[in-house]
């Protein structure tokens, strides 16, 4: 069930100094956030048209970086209700706190070889 049907979270920051397209950006920003957790499952994200105009992009570049979302499971969309977040992040959030622990621990693990511990 959707929940949080009118809760906006979606910040992006405005550093779109990079050569990748604008789309791209935009898409990888909101996965971040999905994916750490800072945006949930069943929490619903900007309009296109809103995120568009507060990152002054058009609303192609912000339909382009909602259907790549869409196509990897993280967003799904309700016509006349907007854009969410689905159950299936939620398990690739997981899954990315999971890699984070293995990455940390593995450095953690070399720094003691390092040291000799």
């Amino acid at each position: 069930m959707v929940t949080h049907l009118w809760k906006r979270k979606t910040i992006l920051t405005d550093n779109f100094k990079s050569k990748e397209p604008l789309y791209m950006q935009i898409a990888a920003q909101i996965r971040e956030q999905i994916l750490s957790g800072k945006l949930k499952s069943g929490d619903s994200v900007k309009s296109m048209r809103l995120l568009a105009i507060e990152n002054n992009v058009s609303v192609i570049t912000t339909k382009k970086a909602y259907q790549i979302l869409v196509d990897e499971k993280l967003l799904t969309a309700f016509m006349g209700k907007g854009y969410f977040v689905t159950d299936f992040a939620k398990e690739m959030s997981v899954e990315y706190h999971l890699r984070n622990i293995e990455n940390n621990l593995s450095g953690a693990v070399c720094s003691a070889k390092a040291i000799n511990l």
